[in-house]
């Protein structure tokens, strides 16, 4: 049995990447900042898997609470072979550039890009003290967007903290494949989530008007099976590659 760990895994993406780790005999530990029973699907999944899951309530953007899951996780399994950086925050408003304020800037970079490196940093160093287990000390990927290169002027904090996973990929990736530890990313596009909830009529209206290629919404599914793409250990030889699961969103055409 192989051991995750995947934040923000308690609703949407990291729901959907859990689901598809558990199917795989992963064992998924996760946090999130609210009591498990605001989220009664991920509760139902924890109850019909206690012993392969583990909820820890806490922030991300917090060291003390970072640590803390890690520290439970090896209590628990001993070793990490799995990272999914995934917990990730909109703006509470959407306001335009010229508006934007530090605060709204902080929360928003505080979870998506700092956390991500530093849990990053803290897990690497658990997994280089880690023996090779098929092939590798371990696997870490980040989830960014096609946000990191798509401009939207009234989310600007938005992308560019997603511009910054997408360089904090790139550096672990750089600093850890020749330790045996894999690095890679992941792009979705739009995830019907509920984080886009609120936008639901604007990318019902990109979709109908033929800006996916794919005329769909992506899903947290789309997403659970691109994770066991690149956990699976099939692109060893691919560090720091970047996977877009967007429908043909950002795709180039004439």
């Amino acid at each position: 049995m192989k051991i995750a760990i995947v934040t923000g895994a308690a609703s949407g993406i990291g729901l959907g990447i859990a689901k598809a780790l558990l199917a795989q005999d992963y064992a998924v530990a996760t946090m999130s900042r609210r009591s498990v029973d605001c989220y009664p699907e991920f509760l139902s999944l924890l109850q019909r898997h206690s012993g392969r899951m583990l909820y820890v309530q806490g922030d991300v953007s917090s060291a003390e609470n970072r640590e803390a899951l890690l520290a439970e996780v090896l209590a628990r399994w001993g070793r990490v072979d799995l990272l999914v950086n995934n917990a990730g925050v909109a703006p509470k408003e959407r306001r335009d550039l010229l508006d934007m304020t530090e605060e709204s800037f902080d929360y928003v970079v505080n979870i998506n890009s700092k956390a991500t490196f530093f849990f990053s940093q803290l897990v690497a160093r658990q997994m280089l003290r880690q023996e090779i287990s098929e092939r590798f000390r371990g696997i870490i990927i980040n989830i960014g967007s096609v946000s990191d290169a798509l401009v939207s002027t009234n989310r600007g904090e938005y992308c560019i903290s997603k511009a910054g996973i997408a360089m904090i990929t790139q550096l672990l990736a750089a600093r850890l494949s020749g330790e045996d530890i894999m690095v890679y990313g992941i792009r979705p596009g739009v995830i019907r989530t509920p984080m886009t909830a609120g936008v639901t009529e604007k990318y019902d209206q990109l979709v109908e008007s033929g800006a996916f290629l794919q005329k769909r919404w992506g899903t947290p599914e789309d997403l659970g099976n691109a994770v066991l793409l690149l956990a699976g250990g099939l692109l060893g030889y691919s560090p720091g590659q970047v996977l877009t699961v967007d429908g043909g969103l950002s795709l180039p055409r004439l």
